[in-house]
């Protein structure tokens, strides 16, 4: 077998072949001398198939059986004798007619990982942001939690208003015509929650109990349903009961509610978890305008295999996070296509960090020794209420453990060039800036 290798461009191959006439003929020999022992055509025996009526019966089965092994078997050992890593399947070009007696020429095209030479890694400029207590975002968070613990109770007014609940009976008409799903008995609607068409709501503040109304409102040009959409529509409505929240006063009754001793505990939680939060938000922050300024400063190419295995890697974790909360894709309004297309710069952009951090590793002979492992398998396990047994279990699995060391040596190396920085740390509105127009390609 002849392969010629070609470089396309720095992610892709193209792998020229020749198939010897005599590796050719073997094949087809092959093929025949195992159909005959199976083939039932009616007249003959099994296995007694003269060779002329196989081949008017099955010649096209056998062409492309015998394609596929040829071709199969040439693309792999090419790669081994090459040295080529793919990083997706190959796209087969250029194949010829098969010929009993004549060589087999065909082509393939083949994405490969970059070769990458970082530079200009150490002595990077950055800024990172100072955390700060807010006051402000603590009280925020303490209201969220006491709206959300809020009750429903009948009011004792007989008007409604913004904030109230109500419970309606509607029918809907465009051009004096009722419309499709347009009507409900006993609907409940919170006023000011802007779920329904834009008017609506803001009309029924006012209306008293057991009040019968005209609503005058317009669907919006956007409207899911295109025949309704920008259209004028008349609603009656009526007024069946007003409910206000009752909101609980924050105090140790309320942060009993919560699970804690005292309020001033549940205060501390909360500012605990805010702390959390915003330490992790910075730190990945800082870690975005790092990457930034290594794509910035080594530009490369990556092959679409690469970013589509990161788009199905981000679509999964996903997916998986919603489904634990019980919400599907489709709920946000989402495709598995549109999700690619939101989020595929962010695809490429960790694909490029992912590839640059690994170079750089690479380069500075940074590895993970066994002690390292260990001591993220005790992480693991502590943060998950499990036994180290069982986490090292887990991770026995060769791929789960390579994805492990991946991302350790990526923190590793991430850590190496922070302590090679010069780093300003700045306030929360300098660093948004920072993080805005620094790294763009």
């Amino acid at each position: 077998m002849n392969v010629k290798v070609e470089d396309i461009s720095a992610v892709k191959k193209q792998l020229s072949f020749e198939v010897p006439a005599s590796r050719v003929d073997e094949e087809i020999e092959a093929a025949y001398k195992q159909l005959s022992k199976t083939a039932k055509i009616k007249g003959f025996r099994q296995g007694k198939v003269p060779r002329a009526v196989l081949e008017r019966h099955y010649a096209a089965t056998v062409e492309g059986q015998v394609l596929e092994r040829l071709v199969s078997d040439s693309y792999f050992k090419a790669l081994k004798q090459e040295n080529i890593v793919p990083v997706s399947g190959p796209e087969i070009t250029d194949g010829g007619t098969l010929e009993k007696g004549k060589p087999y020429s065909f082509s393939a095209q083949v994405e490969v990982q970059p070769e990458v030479k970082p530079t200009d890694y150490l002595g990077l400029v950055l800024k990172k942001e100072t955390f700060k207590e807010d006051e402000s975002t603590i009280g925020a968070r303490l209201e969220e939690m006491r709206l959300g613990s809020a009750s429903l109770e009948i009011a004792d007014r007989d008007e409604a208003q913004a904030g109230d609940t109500v419970i309606i009976d509607f029918e809907g008409f465009v051009g004096g015509a009722p419309f499709d799903n347009g009507s409900a008995s006993d609907h409940v609607l919170e006023l000011g929650s802007n779920t329904f068409i834009p008017g609506f709501e803001e009309q029924l503040a006012g209306m008293k109990r057991g009040e019968e109304r005209e609503i005058e409102v317009t669907f919006p040009l956007d409207y899911g349903k295109k025949d309704l959409a920008g259209q004028d529509a008349t609603f009656k409505v009526k007024l069946k009961e007003i409910k206000e929240k009752i909101l609980p006063e924050l105090n140790d009754d309320f942060a009993a509610q919560m699970g804690m001793a005292t309020f001033e505990d549940l205060r501390e939680k909360v500012k605990e978890v805010y702390a959390s939060q915003e330490y992790s938000r910075i730190e990945q922050e800082f870690r975005d305008q790092l990457i930034d300024q290594l794509i910035e400063k080594n530009p490369l190419d990556v092959p679409e295999g690469m970013i589509q295995r990161q788009l199905d890697f981000m679509l999964d974790n996903l997916r998986n996070r919603m489904q634990s909360q019980g919400i599907s894709l489709e709920a946000m309004g989402m495709t598995p296509d549109s999700f690619k297309q939101i989020y595929r710069e962010t695809a490429v952009k960790q694909v490029k960090g992912s590839l640059l951090l690994e170079a750089i590793a690479n380069k500075e002979s940074i590895q993970i020794d066994n002690s390292e492992i260990d001591e993220k398998f005790e992480e693991i396990a502590d943060k998950n209420n499990a036994s180290k047994e069982m986490v090292a279990n887990f991770y026995a699995d060769d791929s789960r453990k390579r994805g492990l060391v991946g991302q350790l040596t990526e923190e590793k190396v991430l850590h190496f060039l922070t302590g090679k920085a010069t780093i300003e740390m700045v306030d929360g509105s300098i660093a948004a800036d920072a993080g805005s127009s620094e790294g763009k390609e």
